[in-house]
This record gives C-alpha cells, sequence and structure tokens, in this order.
C-alpha cells in the first residue's frame, strides 16, 4: 500500500517528515522490510540528516544555495533552475531499513522533505514492502 502525504511548505525550507513516515511504517503493519520514500516534484526533494540541532537545516540551505546560485545564465523561463538543481542534487527518494517493525535510523537521523521551489503545497509517498 502507498500513504499519501500532503505538506505546505515556505519558499525554501526542510520539514521534518520522520513522524509521519514512522506512522506509515506502524499502520502497514509489516514487521521487516524497507521502507521508500518518494517526491514526485522536480524542484523539491527527499534527504536523511542530523535532527537534533535546527541550525544543521540551516546550514544545509546555506551551502546548497552557495553551491546552486541562481545565475543570469539560466535559460528556464521558470526562473527556477537553481531549484531544479538542488532537487537533482538532494534526490527524489530515500529507502530506510524496516526491521521489528521500526525505521533503522540513526540515533540524530531525521527523514526531511526539501523545498526549494515555494510556496506550495506538495506530496509526498511512503511504501512499505515487506521482506520476502
Amino acid at each position: 500500500m502507498i500513504y499519501e502525504y500532503s505538506i505546505r511548505t515556505e519558499r525554501e525550507n526542510l520539514y521534518n517528515i520522520t513522524s509521519n513516515v514512522r506512522d506509515a511504517v506502524a499502520r502497514s503493519g509489516i514487521s521487516d522490510g524497507i521502507c521508500l520514500i518518494y517526491c514526485p516534484h522536480t524542484t523539491a526533494g527527499i534527504t536523511i540528516n542530523e535532527n537534533a540541532d535546527p541550525d544543521v537545516v540551516h546550514d544545509i540551505l546555506i551551502g546548497l544555495n552557495k553551491a546552486f546560485p541562481d545565475r543570469s545564465e539560466f535559460r528556464h523561463g521558470e526562473g527556477n533552475s537553481a531549484a531544479h538543481l538542488k532537487s537533482s542534487c538532494v534526490g527524489a527518494s530515500k529507502t530506510v531499513i524496516v526491521e521489528n517493525g521500526r525505521l533503522v535510523l540513526g540515533t540524530w537521523q531525521g527523514i526531511y522533505f526539501c523545498e526549494f521551489d515555494g510556496p506550495r503545497t506538495r506530496k509526498y509517498y511512503v511504501k512499505v514492502i515487506r521482506e520476502s
């Protein structure tokens, strides 16, 4: 089963979605397998990173903006080429192991929806797959 979630975003930010992903794993009833978290947008993404210190999100956004600044040479008519580059770099999905009905994440890890071109209402999907 696929679980669909909706999120209202700001211009650019990372949103901790770990609790929703944990909820999907619990609702699936699957004890051992994998969990896929997928973003169907070309200017957003999914990442796993530290969730203990909010300054990490701040620093990630600064780093991505330095790595992928808006440039006058970009030709894409919507003017959001930097957001497309960030999305490609971060990626559209992440896979996490599920063991004994729980996500296998490190002590400080959280799962984030990454918005690079908001504000928007976005979707992301979670699918839990049973180990065969």
